[in-house]
Parts: structure tokens; sequence; C-alpha cells
């Protein structure tokens, strides 16, 4: 029987597990420049608490997520998103109580049952970032200029920052209104899917790539045509401090976001590298979410960003991620008494936290040095008979091919000095 990887997804091998090693190293320095800390929640969760905070109306809730009965006849459901989880924990333990203001951040795997494509798999892997608890234009301008930072630190420029405000309960229904009229005025003309959603989520109609569908709803009722004097003033806050961050955005009017917890600002970075699905990195506000899953009305902002596509393009784009780290000694045991000496010698360089290596198939020393290659050893220590009675062992630079006696206790006492 031959076993493989479930469809949509895929493994990550040590020849590109360094690549995500860098995005995910990067990603935690730049958060703790901001003061984001670090939350990790389970990967599944009650099933209820997606199909609240992301919709029942929703695809993601009606056809994507992965749903199960526990042995307790308990509905679970792998997390197709992050925001969900990390408001039931910041509600379950009373982090406002603590602090009325909570900046933190994720990274980790997500699971949606989507027709998969390139950088777009079935267990994907997200990044981002929730900041819990104010009202200020202030925290939508900082957390669009982490997720710029990030991005542009991590060597993606050419992207465009698409800007909107979807406004609030106040402002919607008269644009709800005007906008079903005019969908229903023209719903022949729309393609299967938006006439589907026009019942579920008018608004998701704007989500629509088919070309016929883009071209109607460029005469559609805007959102920003509706807003209210609140979100009107938010949004115009937000804006100028984009500008006084030195941000170039683009005003996208169709532009929404495909969860229902969202109000107000709403952003996605957009890469044309990426074709039809090209969103680096999507987020908004979210100030009804916290109470709609049994807290106090509490504001809230946040974003996530796809570690595939990222990946995808710093690839399409041949950016370099530098080589994985190299060995810095790769040792060669020549016999049993060699062996036992090089297992002291290697637990000894290894707690001087240099990376390290020996043989363990009692090779050669030719397919032993073949090995040191291969793993790209800056050198090579080689312990045999002869060496083990001289108490020597032979030290050999990979790179010049210069080799020489070392005395073992000198090796030791002076190893920094051997390190390069």
């Amino acid at each position: 029987m031959e076993f493989r990887s479930i469809y949509g997804t895929g493994d990550i091998l040590p020849e590109d597990s360094f690549k995500w090693q860098h995005i995910e190293e990067k990603v935690k320095k730049i958060m703790a420049f901001y003061n984001y800390k670090e939350i990790r929640t389970p990967i599944f969760e009650s099933t209820q608490l997606f199909s609240r905070s992301i919709g029942e109306d929703t695809d993601i809730v009606r056809k994507e997520m992965y749903t199960f009965l526990d042995q307790g006849k308990r509905s679970l459901t792998l997390r197709p998103e992050a925001t969900a989880s990390v408001v039931r924990a910041y509600l379950e333990h009373n982090l406002g109580k603590v602090f009325p203001f909570v900046k933190l951040y994720y990274i980790g795997p997500m699971f949606r049952q989507e027709r998969p494509q390139k950088g777009r798999l079935r267990q994907f892997h997200q990044f981002g970032a929730e900041a819990i608890g104010s009202l200020d234009p202030l925290v939508d301008a900082e957390l669009i200029e982490l997720s710029t930072r990030i991005h542009h630190d991590l060597g993606i420029e050419d992207y465009t920052l698409h800007l909107n405000s979807i406004g609030c309960k106040k402002c919607r229904s008269a644009h709800r209104d005007l906008f079903i009229k005019f969908i229903k005025d023209r719903f022949e003309n729309f393609c299967s899917e938006c006439q589907l959603r026009l019942n579920r989520n008018p608004l998701r109609i704007f989500d629509c790539k088919k070309e016929g569908c883009v071209k109607i709803l460029a005469f559609a009722p805007k959102m920003i045509d509706f807003l209210c004097e609140e979100c009107r003033t938010h949004f115009e806050k937000v804006k100028s401090y984009l500008k006084k961050l030195g941000i170039e955005y683009k005003e996208d009017p169709s532009l929404v976001r495909g969860l229902d917890y969202y109000t107000k600002t709403v952003y996605e970075l957009k890469s044309s590298l990426l074709g039809a699905q090209d969103t680096l990195c999507g987020g908004g506000r979210y100030d009804l979410l916290i109470e709609e899953l049994g807290g106090e009305q509490t504001p809230a902002m946040g974003f996530s960003a796809g570690m595939e596509r990222i990946l995808l393009v710093l690839e399409l784009k041949k950016k370099k991620f530098g080589e994985d780290e190299r060995l810095d000694f790769f040792i060669c045991p020549l016999g049993q008494g060699a062996k036992e000496k090089a297992l002291k010698l290697i637990k000894d360089i290894r707690k001087k936290n240099l990376r390290s290596d020996m043989d363990y198939l009692n090779r050669s020393l030719k397919s032993q040095m073949k090995e040191a290659n291969r793993q790209k050893a800056k050198k090579v220590l080689i312990i045999g008979e002869e060496e083990l009675k001289k108490g020597v062992i032979i030290l050999k630079d990979m790179e010049s091919g210069e080799q020489k006696d070392v005395g073992m206790n000198e090796f030791l006492n002076e190893i920094s000095a051997y390190e390069e």
C-alpha cells in the first residue's frame, strides 16, 4: 500500500524549510518592534464559533470548512482563519480585563476545502495580527503600516495597497437596498455564482473576477457613498495618517472582505505577479465581532497574510533567501575508539553553540568526506587510530583544502579560533 499526502496538502522539505523559517523569523522580529505578542490557539474549535463569526451565508461556512464529529458527538472544525480563535481566547482568558488594549499576532496553518491552486492549498499557512480595544483610526493606520513593513522587509515592494470603508450597521441598510435593486435589474447578466450571492451575501458579488460581472459592477452603488458621519470621519482620518506615514494607497470602492465580521476600514495588499488570486494580505476593522461572540462591545482591527503566496512572489522575483546554515564541523571517526572520542568531542562543540554532525554509518573516510561536502561543512575533524595514539585530531578546512594536526585539548580550549 502506497501512502501519499492528502490532496490539497504538501510537505515542506528540508531544502525549503529554511525559507519558511526566514519568513517566520522576520515576522516575529517585526511584530516585536510594534509590541505585538504571540498567541497560539488550537487548530480546531467548536464549529459554531466559525459559523457565528464568519457568517452562515459565506462560502467558507457553507462549502469550505473541514467539519467533523468527535467521539463525544460534538461538531468541531479545523480553523479556516485565525481571528475567531484569537477573539475566543481573548474572551475566555479575560485579556481585556488585564490590558485595556491588547496587541496579538499568530503564525500557523489554516484549512479550507477549496480547489487547490498554486499558492492556495487546502492546508495553508498565515501570519496575522489583531489589535483589540481601541476605536482610534490610528490603530488602523498602524496595522496597515505594520503589514506593509513586513512585506517590504521580506523583499516585496511592488504591491498596491487597496483601501476602502464598508461602513457600519447604521449606514449599510440604505446601500444594501439600492445595491440589491441594481443587481435584480440586471440579474440575467450576472454569472450563476453572483446570482446565488444576491440572496446569501450581496456584498460578496464585488469579489467576482469574471469580466462581464466586473464591467457591470463598475456602475453599481458603492458603500463609500453611503457612509454615516462617524464612518466617513474615521475613514478620512485613516487616510490622513497613512499620508503622514508616507504610505501610498489606492481607494477601491469595490473592495469588500469575504468575512461577515468586517466593519469600517478594509484593505488588501495586491501583487500583479499572482494573476487573478492577487491578494497577499488583507484585513480590516471588526468592531462588532467580540460582542457577537458573547463579550462586551469592543472595537478591534486585524490582518492576515498568506505565507505560500509570499513565497511564490519571492520565488517569481528570484529573491535570495540565503542558504540554509552550513555545518561548522563534520567529524569523521574511523574505528570504535574514534567513535567514542567523537561522541564526547561533538558534545563539547555543540556546547559552544556551533553546528556539528558526525558519521553514524561506519563509512570509509572517502565516503565520510563526500558526506561532509554534501552537508557543506566548513571544516572536517578526522579521528583515526593514529590520531588517538598521538592525542591529536586532523583539522581540514574544506574551502582551502589545508589540513593540520591539532592537539585534542588545544582544540577544545581554543575552539572559537577554528570556527572560520
